[in-house]
Parts: structure tokens; C-alpha cells; sequence
């Protein structure tokens, strides 16, 4: 890997885990209505960071420098407008330069700032949309490609929504409360939603080559865990939300071969899964409860990991205990997505026909959504048949749909093994 190649890609990694960190430490030190010049100045940072840091220029402390250079940043260029004055009068208190701070006092304060951020974000002045729209983009720093791929919107509509979400949340909020002001109770499921979206976003990137973006995913593990240490915030639903992750966390290093492309599930080295947090999800789903003695979703989708991350093989995967659950998602969480995934147990358990008659029945009823993932499927059941030139033709026309080069790759691969 070249020199520049290194820089990029380690600053594309601290973008995803630093990025959320500078704002929201920044909007919390200088207040929200400072938000697009904090903005402003934080991708001013990592723009410098990407032109000065070489693989031996990295400090010591990237947050750190990424913090002084970004509050620099905006002290002068509020200088240059002669608005100084205004940024010191509104700001909570006088900043004190991270070179000057112990780390462990600066770690505390932003990880608390965060919180504070994705709360304020949550705001109940906000639509729904609006709240997961702000975190995804003020904590997780998430392109407008990724949101619009994310909530299945056009880039346009994200960006226009982002503007007039900013714009209310200005109105709204002036400081970053401390999180016990915030009303956690009536807002924690929205954030545990916001959690969710970050997640699966880092497991199915929908932008770049990279079919895992881990740190993103190891971000919104972190911020469950935050969540999880308050006790306004701990829920069972937040539970079975960590237990999630950390099944499909265990198996990262199996689901990709060592050039960085997509292993099948049959595929995968099991002897990889990493045995540590799957403990650590079991111990969270046996902890979870319920409420009202019923299942949210993330409890049904924990399940379902739990026992693909602890079958032996491929072919011990307790099928018909995962097609219960999807079932039961289908039934009570009903969305597209859930319901072409649970084909797959389908498949497994009662065979191709009922596979095919449920692939109909989704076309009919959704004609023109997940067309990748549908092909993808249907090219499946088809091999099952043994019907092989349709799951040719099924994988080609998911090739010519997937519109993320890792996918893309993935289902290249699954046609060159017809």
C-alpha cells in the first residue's frame, strides 16, 4: 500500500470514530446555534489531517490534535468575521486546549458529550426522521449517500431534510443538557432506533469496496454500552439491541477471506468467530426480559444470530427455530427486508416450493423494492431446484442492480461458481 493510500484510509478510519466525538464536544463547549461554523470547522480538520499526516506523522493522540485544530479553526474564523466577541459570550465556558487536559478527564467529557448530542438530537420537537437523520450525521458522520441508502430516500431529500432539521433543532436547543434533563425516558427508543441504523449501516456498508466498516459498528456498540451504564437509559429492548450487535460483531473476521471479499454463510471458518462476545451477547439476551412478556424486535433479530453464531456447521444451524422467528417478525415487525430473509429458513426447512411461492407473493406485493436482495434469493432457491440458467439470470440482473462494489464483487463470485 503507497504511502498516500495509508493516509487516506487511516483517516477515513478516525473520520468514522472521531468525527461525532470533535461535534459534539465542540457544540457542547460553544453551543448549538454555532453548529454549521463547528461543522465547518471540523471537516476543515480532517481535510489537514489528511494533507499532514503521513503513517509516521499520526500523534499520539489523534482526538486531541483533531479537537485543537478544529476549535482553532473556529476561533479564527469567527476573528476574521469579527464575531469573536459573540463565540466567548455564548460559549459555556472558556475552552481549555486538549494538549492541556489528561486524557482520561477529556475521554469522560466527550464520551458525556456524546450522549449529550444524541439526546439533544432526539429532540421531541423533531419528526422521528429528523432525529435519526441529525445523530446519523451529527454522531455517526454518515454522507447523505449513506442516510439516503439507510432510509431509503434520494440524496436530495436527505440533504434538504438535514438543512431543516438543523435548522429546529437550533430553536429547540441552545446548550447540551446534561442527559437527566433531557427526558431519556421518552426519547431512548428513538436513539436505541438511531443505534440500529448505525450498526447496520457499518455491516452492509451501502458506499465504497468495503463490504464492513467495523469501526462503525464498534461506534454504535460503544454508545449502546454508554446508554446501557445509565440507569434511565437501560432497557431490556437495549439489552437484546448490544446482544445483536455483538453476535454479528463475533463473525467479522469470517465473513471475509483474506483479499477482503464476502465469505458465504457455508463458507465461513467458524473457528473464527470470536467466542468472547458471543458470550457477552448471550449473557446480555439471557438479561434482556421483555416487556409485557413480548419480544421487541431487536430480542427477534438477536435470536436469530444467536444461532448462526453458535452452530457448529452450516448445516447444524437450528433452521427451523430461526424460521419461527422470522415468522414471528413477519407477523408483528413486518418490513421487505424481514420478509425476503425469512425465504432463506424457508427454504431450509419446507423446501423450494414454499420458497417460490413466497418469492411471488412478495413481487406481487413489492414490485420494485430490494431488487438486489430478490434476485440474490431467488437465484438461490432456483440453484436448489437445480434450475441453473434462471439462477444465472437471477444473479445477473442482482449484479447489475447491487450498487455497492463489495456486493457487486460478492455476487460475481456466487455466478463464476455456476
Amino acid at each position: 500500500m503507497s504511502k498516500d493510500n495509508h493516509t487516506n484510509t487511516i483517516v477515513d478510519h478516525l473520520f468514522r470514530e472521531e468525527y461525532g466525538k470533535v461535534i459534539s464536544f465542540l457544540t457542547y463547549r460553544f453551543g448549538m446555534h454555532q453548529i454549521e461554523a463547528i461543522e465547518d470547522a471540523t471537516q476543515e480538520a480532517f481535510l489537514r489531517a489528511m494533507k499532514l499526516w503521513g503513517f509516521e506523522r499520526v500523534p499520539d493522540n489523534p482526538t486531541a490534535w483533531l479537537l485543537t485544530v478544529a476549535r482553532n479553526q473556529l476561533l479564527d474564523s469567527y476573528r476574521k468575521n469579527r464575531k469573536s466577541e459573540a463565540l466567548h459570550e455564548h460559549s459555556r465556558e472558556a475552552f481549555v486546549s486538549p494538549d492541556e487536559v489528561e486524557t482520561p478527564a477529556l475521554a469522560h467529557e466527550i464520551s458525556d458529550s456524546q450522549l449529550r448530542m444524541i439526546f439533544a438530537c432526539c429532540h421531541p420537537a423533531l419528526s422521528t426522521e429528523q432525529q435519526i437523520i441529525l445523530s446519523l450525521k451529527l454522531i455517526g458522520g454518515f454522507s447523505n449517500k449513506e442516510l439516503a441508502e439507510a432510509l431509503l430516500k434520494k440524496e436530495e431529500t436527505v440533504a434538504k431534510a438535514f438543512t431543516r432539521a438543523k435548522r429546529k433543532l437550533r430553536e429547540h436547543v441552545q446548550q447540551l443538557e446534561a442527559p437527566i434533563a433531557l427526558g431519556l425516558q421518552s426519547r431512548k427508543f428513538v436513539v436505541f432506533r438511531v443505534i440500529y441504523l448505525l450498526f447496520s449501516e457499518g455491516y452492509a456498508t451501502t458506499e465504497g469496496a468495503q463490504a464492513i466498516k467495523q469501526d462503525i459498528c464498534y461506534e454504535a456498540i460503544r454508545l449502546a454500552l454508554l446508554l446501557h451504564e445509565n440507569t434511565h437509559t437501560s432497557h431490556p429492548n437495549l439489552k437484546a439491541l448490544i446482544a445483536l450487535m455483538c453476535f454479528h460483531a463475533a463473525r467479522f473476521d469470517a465473513r471475509m477471506d483474506s483479499a477482503g471479499n464476502v465469505m458465504m454463510l457455508e463458507e465461513q471458518d467458524r473457528n473464527l468467530y470470536n467466542q468472547e462476545l458471543i458470550a457477552i451477547g448471550i449473557r446480555h439476551l439471557e438479561h434482556a426480559g421483555t416487556v409485557d412478556g413480548f419480544p421487541s424486535n431487536y430480542h427477534l433479530e438477536a435470536a436469530v444470530s444467536y444461532h448462526h453464531s453458535v452452530a457448529k456447521t452450516f448445516e447444524e444451524t437450528d433452521w427451523k427455530a430461526i424460521l419461527n422467528l422470522y415468522n414471528l417478525q413477519v407477523k408483528n415487525f413486518y418490513t421487505p427486508t424481514v420478509a425476503l430473509h425469512q425465504i432463506i429458513p424457508l427454504l431450509e426447512v419446507e423446501g423450494v416450493v414454499p420458497a417460490k411461492e413466497a418469492l411471488q407473493a412478495f413481487q406481487q406485493k413489492h414490485p420494485d423494492k430490494l431488487q438486489t436482495l430478490f434476485h440474490a434469493i431467488s437465484a438461490e432457491v432456483a440453484l436448489r431446484a437445480q434450475e441453473r440458467d434462471t439462477a444465472k439470470a437471477h444473479l445477473q440482473q442482482a449484479i447489475e442492480t447491487a450498487e455497492s462494489l463489495a456486493e457487486k464483487n460478492f455476487l460475481i463470485k456466487k455466478l463464476k461458481v455456476l
